[in-house]
């Protein structure tokens, strides 16, 4: 029993194109992410001045999100045991 190899239309062979192409691009794009250092070394940081409070640098640094979640994730981030900030300490933002 002989089997006839497969053959790709037109249209086929586009979309296999396409896509070598797109996971191409992606691993490129992927790599030099990963070759800089990844996202968690291009993260934003701010230093507390005297009357800052977590909440205030929370919504100023995602003004759009819930600030309660933003402050649970920079305490996260940073490792706190808690909310109370000190002015001149540096804390990695979201």
């Amino acid at each position: 029993m002989s089997r006839e190899p497969i053959r790709l239309t037109r249209r086929g062979r586009i979309v296999v194109v396409a896509f070598a192409a797109l996971a191409v691009l992606g691993l490129g794009v992927g790599g030099r992410a990963a070759f800089a250092g990844g996202p968690s070394s291009a993260r934003e940081s701010v230093v507390v001045e005297p009357g800052d409070t977590l909440w205030d640098i929370a919504v100023a640094a995602e003004p759009r999100k819930d600030p309660r979640l933003v402050v649970a994730r920079i305490v996260d981030l940073n490792h706190l045991s808690g909310v109370v900030v000190e002015p001149g300490q540096r804390l990695v933002l979201p």
